[in-house]
């Protein structure tokens, strides 16, 4: 996304004031802590998924060049598990939670009852326009809240259809969609919700933090950075080499937890490599611009910023671009240097470095100098090298001989640290991210002991150190 900050919004654009106004009225009725209005929702998201499949895969398509089949397992079929595991879990998750009451406080008891948090914002993006939009907006929903979705504009055809498909659905009193670019966006962010997500980049990110700020609205930032892929020599390099080419080049590379380098010794970069090209040949044949599932660059400034990195003398696979269809072949490129400009920033596109190392001491140093990345992998058969990894890298989430897996898992938060984000969503993390967790105590009115009362005495501050 690239709209600016305070940018005076027109005065022929929608009063978005009036929607909140209205969702915050709703909202204050009750109506969606009903857990039956809850499930219902839940249920329509997975029922507009099924019915609505061919054409959300056509626009899917007309963004991003995606294929049906990861159109259907990293956008549609994952926004309706994720629905479908809220409702299962719902009534557990709603329900109070008793914490022990020590002895100070007898006689009475103590719970943690979850409620929602009023009118949430769920600012999407584009390189998964479907899932990074409407799983956030479920959890959103089993959390009770109403809900404010702004779709990314850079995937028009996919922000039209969640604009058609959601009042169709979804209660229209309580779920509103706002489309447009950076001023639609920004009047949004001068108005005071209960909470902000947004998905996205570190310089929005912190556009998004800045506005929140003068309402004090807490915000959920799930951003990005450059994760990093360790491959050790004992790694079994046929599988990893698979693994690794599916993960970066799925969606061209346009995804924000794919493996953005490399780090490997000079003896399996030899045979990495080879390996890797292997798998690109098998994943997207020949030439992958004739391929029906290799994706293309979601616009031409990113074409242009991805196509710039490419520095011929470090080409080892691929290379390839072509403008008109913003076109850039799953890419290797070796003998990369720490200060090259592709190790700058995320790359966010299908180019894949690699760094060599000699110890795995120095990937860690690399990694170390760098911000905290989004996401983390190594490779290894070696338990001491794996915990080593795991001890010594701060990382969102991390993914020991697989890429990008841990999102198939619902119960792992995910969720950055540092510069790569804040907060978490999946499984109960996101219904606790919209949810105030509400600390409740009860006591009984009698017997009403007088020692915590004045006059105070030393005897008075002898039974409390005994009672505590």
């Amino acid at each position: 996304m690239s709209f600016l900050p305070h940018k005076k919004v027109k005065k022929s654009y929608p009063d978005y004031s009036e929607i909140l106004n209205g969702l915050k009225t709703i909202f204050d009725t009750g109506k969606t802590k009903d857990l039956a209005w809850r499930y219902k929702q839940l249920h329509a998201i997975e029922k507009m998924m099924n019915e609505c499949e061919k054409e959300l895969f056509s626009c899917l398509k007309s963004d991003l060049n995606k294929s049906e089949l990861e159109s259907f397992t990293m956008e549609t079929s994952y926004i309706s598990h994720s629905a479908a595991y809220n409702r299962k879990n719902l009534k557990k998750w709603s329900k109070i939670r008793r914490v022990f009451t020590p002895m100070i406080g007898q006689p009475g008891k103590s719970w943690i009852q979850p409620e929602p948090l009023g009118v949430v914002l769920i600012i999407g993006t584009w390189n998964y326009p479907l899932q990074l939009t409407l799983s956030v907006m479920s959890a959103a929903i089993a959390a009770g809240n109403c809900v404010v979705i702004k779709p990314s504009e850079l995937a028009p055809k996919t922000s039209e259809i969640i604009s058609k498909l959601i009042p169709k659905y979804l209660d229209s009193e309580c779920v509103k969609v706002v489309e447009g670019a950076a001023e639609e966006t920004s009047a949004l962010l001068d108005l005071k919700f209960d909470h902000i997500l947004y998905t996205g980049g570190c310089n929005v990110g912190k556009i998004v933090m800045r506005a929140a700020s003068k309402n004090l609205t807490p915000v959920t930032l799930e951003l990005g950075g450059k994760s990093p892929c360790i491959v050790m020599p004992d790694a079994n390099l046929n599988i990893t080499a698979r693994r690794i080419a599916w993960g970066k080049f799925t969606n061209a590379g346009q995804t924000c937890i794919a493996p953005d380098y490399i780090l490997t010794d000079a003896k399996t970069e030899s045979k990495l490599v080879p390996l890797i090209a292997k798998n690109i040949k098998e994943m997207f044949g020949k030439n992958p611009q004739e391929s029906e599932s290799y994706g293309r660059i979601i616009n031409d400034k990113h074409f242009k910023r991805v196509s710039s990195l490419i520095q011929s003398e470090h080409i080892a696979v691929g290379g390839e671009i072509e403008e008109n269809t913003r076109y850039i072949a799953p890419t290797l490129l070796t003998n990369v240097s720490l200060d090259s400009p592709i190790m700058q920033d995320e790359i966010f596109g299908p180019l894949l470095p690699i760094i060599r190392i000699n110890h795995l001491d120095d990937a860690i140093q690399i990694i170390r100098q760098g911000e905290k990345p989004l996401s983390a992998y190594i490779f290894t058969n070696n338990k001491k090298s794996e915990n080593k990894f795991l001890d010594s890298i701060s990382s969102g989430n991390v993914c020991i001989n697989d890429v990008m897996m841990f999102m198939a898992v619902d119960d792992l938060p995910f969720g950055g640290v540092g510069s790569s984000g804040m907060g978490v969503y999946g499984g109960r993390s996101g219904f606790e991210t919209f949810s105030h967790m509400k600390s409740v105590m009860k006591r009984r009115w009698w017997p009403d002991i007088a020692f915590r009362y004045a006059p105070h005495s030393k005897k008075k501050i002898k039974f409390i150190k005994k009672i505590r």
